[in-house]
């Protein structure tokens, strides 16, 4: 949005339509603001953000409320009469895979920018942290009208065209319906290595996803960046306003009495749960990122609270 005011570690960048010189500097100046934030916070880790677990066993320490029972070594807890969870050790490469919804419903935005922008400023946020020591990223992204795969690959020259790639992706036309469930099928087939699987969407619609999702799990550690906007949760207290589906092209008037902004908003919280529900059965963390609010500032808490616990901590 130019000339929109914007608080640091909010997406700032041009949009698509402008000139490649000028989408360069935005994209050079999204590089700088990641790192000049993010740099040093996973020294030592290789998984980034989803630190810790790895595929190669590590030593067993005693289980602390808050583990994941599903790393129990029950050999060592017979043998102390106490349980212990066995730790693992980072794999020294890391393959990553994102799944990016690009659909219509994230051409909007009520804040400082779209959920397409932030998106985008979620990927750049994951090949950072994930980048470095022969990790490679590559990403399958979907605009409702295509679904379009860029090859996993190591390097930082190879980060800024997937970057600058994704950015320059057309919008598809109002009407278009996204379909999550085929895009985060399209990471299972063809099989791939182990590694990090991350899906970034709104989550918006029906939870078709799920079985996908699950099944990704199976074979990889899991990452969902959610993207939200304030309007998605809430209805302003605006009078009678023209409320559009991009997804359908639908749209209805309606008067935003006090009845209805309730009853969208617990609406919207129910679904939130549901999406939060779905996602903690399969096994994924979760983030959550706003357009009205600092979102490196909630990445950072977010990698923080991973990490301690993993290393045992309360997270």
């Amino acid at each position: 949005m130019p000339g929109a005011a914007r608080d640091e570690g909010r997406p700032s960048w041009a949009p698509p339509s402008l000139d490649s010189g000028r989408l360069q500097a935005a994209l050079k100046s999204l590089e700088l603001t990641v790192r000049g934030r993010l740099d040093g916070l996973l020294q030592g880790n290789h998984l980034g953000l989803v630190p810790g677990p790895g595929t190669e066993p590590g030593e067993a320490r005693i289980y602390q409320p808050g583990d994941d029972v599903r790393r129990m070594d029950w050999a060592v807890t017979a043998r102390m009469n106490e349980p212990h969870i066995r730790q693992t050790v980072a794999d020294r490469e890391l393959e990553t895979w994102v799944a990016l919804d690009l659909s219509p419903s994230l051409d909007f935005g009520s804040a400082a920018c779209d959920k397409r922008e932030l998106a985008v400023a979620g990927l750049a946020a994951v090949t950072h942290l994930t980048s470095g020591g022969g990790n490679r990223i590559g990403a399958v992204v979907d605009n409702g009208e295509r679904l379009t795969r860029m090859p996993a690959r190591g390097g930082s020259a190879y980060a800024r065209a997937l970057l600058k790639k994704v950015v320059e992706m057309p919008r598809a036309e109002e009407g278009t319906r996204g379909d999550l469930a085929r895009l985060v099928e399209s990471l299972r087939r063809p099989p791939r290595r182990r590694g990090l699987a991350v899906v970034i969407s709104d989550f918006l619609g029906p939870l078709e996803w799920q079985r996908a999702l699950r099944g990704l799990g199976t074979r990889h550690s899991l990452l969902a960046i959610e993207v939200l906007d304030p309007r998605d949760v809430e209805l302003p207290d605006v009078g009678t306003v023209l409320l559009s589906d991009p997804e359908t092209g639908k749209q209805r008037e309606v008067r935003t009495t006090p009845v209805l902004r309730k009853e969208f908003a617990a609406a919207a919280a129910a679904h939130r749960e549901e999406v939060a529900a779905a996602l903690r059965r399969a096994g994924c963390a979760h983030l959550v990122l706003r357009t009205d609010s600092d979102w490196i500032a909630d990445v950072v808490r977010f990698v923080m609270a991973r990490k301690r616990g993993w290393s045992g901590g309360a997270a």
